[in-house]
């Protein structure tokens, strides 16, 4: 069986709903040792998080994975247990068979060629791999990067392994994503009858021309290929169900997707000023999931494109949309940061599946791009593309 298939069936096997690693990153690591990888587990919390380096100095070339898998779901919605690979019509399914293990596995088998066939390679090729990207994000990525800041260890250019590409392998390269900010926001009034409204002060009537602010801004026009930033309200709640009962607070959940127009802290300091605009008496508890990063043109862009052209016959669109990836805690040490990965339509869905010709193809792909950058002088690979 060919080796990237049956390294992402094993890791497929292996249940490792967030934010379980469930023995992935063990059996990753010892196949990385095998070869000469130096590899560090690094376990914050309940969280398994992994960091293999070959080689020394710089440049720095980093594969960013997760283990973790989403939930399943009900089992039977499945047409196969989601924990047990199963293979029809050429179609590789299983919980984590896109999103990421086949990635994962591919990262592994291209390092392993590539020490293989350059073990004297200038730079170091590293791997990144955690057990906490579906969930909460706090101490996998987020936390290695801060202990490698802390180390003062650079990183040149990341390749994340998320799905990316939308209709065929290739056809689409990932070069920087909108940040992320969310907020809870509890407006207080004062509870009173319906029939007193002098003797009460209702927080929805009091929040609802402030929210109606926020939700119409035009934050901006976009940033290079970023769309324009947006808030979106999420929830709200009020009162205890009753009619003739005004409601003593207010929640409102909203989200913001910002491109790097903004910062996480300018748009906290934007909204609070409306808030108090309208003088509301209010509380807020931001959370801040990332910043937005952006890969300008350069070596790593120009060595994707030109890959990316050849696996798949025209050249890929280079796009900042999606949602986040761990890719964003990277970014902020320096690095320039792609997505490169299989085909994203069935991710988190039932019966999550990848076809097996992309996987079979996919170490190449990984392998090509690391060759371009820690094997051929910088001059060469830069008149690429």
């Amino acid at each position: 069986m060919n080796d990237v298939l049956q390294l992402t069936k094993d890791l497929i096997a292996r249940p490792s709903v967030t934010p379980d690693d469930a023995g992935c990153l063990p059996l990753i690591a010892a196949r990385l040792e095998k070869v000469g990888f130096r590899c560090e587990s690094l376990r914050y919390g309940e969280v398994d998080n992994l960091w293999a380096t070959h080689g020394n100095g710089a440049p720095v070339l980093v594969l960013l994975g997760h283990t973790d898998v989403v939930p399943p779901g009900p089992r039977e919605a499945w047409s196969s247990d989601p924990f047990v690979p199963e293979i029809r019509d050429g179609v590789l399914y299983g919980r984590g068979a896109a999103d990421m293990k086949s990635g994962v596995a591919a990262f592994v088998v291209a390092a392993e060629q590539f020490v293989a066939a350059h073990p004297d390679h200038r730079g170091t090729l590293a791997i990144l791999l955690t057990s906490d990207e579906e969930g909460v994000a706090i101490d996998g990525v987020r936390r290695v990067a801060a202990t490698l800041h802390e180390r003062g260890q650079r990183i040149d250019w990341c390749i994340t392994g998320e799905p990316s590409s939308k209709n065929t392998l290739g056809d689409l390269v990932r070069v920087g994503r909108r940040g992320t900010l969310s907020a809870k926001l509890k407006v207080h009034g004062i509870q009173g009858h319906v029939a007193y409204p002098d003797k009460a002060r209702n927080p929805i009537h009091q929040a609802l021309p402030a929210l109606a602010e926020l939700a119409a801004r035009r934050w901006d026009d976009g940033y290079e290929t970023f769309p324009p930033t947006s808030l979106q309200i999420t929830d709200t709640h009020a009162g205890n169900g009753a009619n003739n009962v005004i409601p003593g607070q207010l929640d409102v959940l909203f989200n913001l997707r910002f491109n790097p127009n903004w910062s996480a802290q300018r748009l906290e300091q934007a909204c609070e000023d409306v808030l108090k605009s309208h003088g509301l008496d209010y509380a807020v508890e931001w959370q801040r999931g990332g910043e937005p990063f952006f890969t300008p043109e350069g070596e790593l862009r120009r060595v994707v494109r030109d890959v990316l052209t050849n696996v798949a016959g025209s050249a890929p669109e280079e796009s900042t949309g999606g949602g986040t990836s761990d890719a964003r805690f990277i970014a902020p040490l320096g690095a320039h940061c792609v997505e490169i990965g299989p085909v994203n339509a069935s991710i988190h869905k039932v019966d999550e599946h990848v076809r097996v010709d992309d996987l079979e193809r996919l170490p190449g792909l990984y392998l090509a791009v690391i060759e371009r950058l820690l094997v051929q002088p910088l001059h060469d690979a830069g008149s690429a593309g």
